[in-house]
């Protein structure tokens, strides 16, 4: 298995392990799971109700490219997705934080690009 296939396999797993924390909600949410493995898009996001409020939106956006960085483009969780990503096994140089601009990602010991 190349490095492109072991990260999608990776960001599958970690976003079962977060759908299943995600369920047990105690509003009338769903949450909906996209899995594009064509294109290496992986979005989660939540879509209900709260008494007359309406709740829906991306929490969580995870890319892989061609060149086998995944970018981190939105984590509205309080897990800490990279560090998941990392105690799976993919490397900090893998991991892109796209959700700083790029020249803050410079400053961290993640991949810049």
């Amino acid at each position: 298995m190349g490095k492109v296939e072991k990260y999608k396999t990776i960001v599958k797993a970690i976003i079962g392990e977060i759908s299943h924390i995600r369920t047990k909600q105690r509003f009338d949410l769903k949450t909906q799971i996209i899995l594009d493995d064509e294109h290496g898009h992986y979005l989660m996001y939540k879509n209900g109700w709260c008494g007359e409020r309406r709740i829906y939106g991306c929490f969580l956006h995870l890319d892989i490219d061609e060149n086998g960085k995944v970018w981190v483009n939105h984590d509205g969780t309080d897990l800490l997705v990279a560090q998941m990503l990392q105690d799976k096994g993919i490397p900090k140089k893998d991991i892109v934080l796209g959700f700083h601009a790029p020249i803050m990602r410079q400053d961290t010991d993640f991949a810049v690009a």
